[in-house]
């Protein structure tokens, strides 16, 4: 679940994070990012409409 801070302190002692180790906790948060939003979505369906529909216009908007 959650470091320690204990932990996160023996973590910056040790070697830096190979790119394997790198890529897979940022690929464990990015599942824990879209997990929540999409229990952010089910709990206020109103407002996720409303981010879904500003997202839509910032990307038609977006200069390429």
């Amino acid at each position: 679940m959650h470091d320690l801070p204990d932990q996160k302190a023996r973590e910056a002692d040790a070697a830096p994070l190979t790119e394997a180790q790198r890529r897979r906790r940022r690929a464990q948060f990015l599942r824990e990012l879209a997990e929540a939003r999409a229990l952010r979505d089910r709990v206020q369906p109103r407002r996720a409409k409303v981010a879904r529909l500003r997202h839509a216009m910032r990307m038609r908007t977006f200069r390429w």
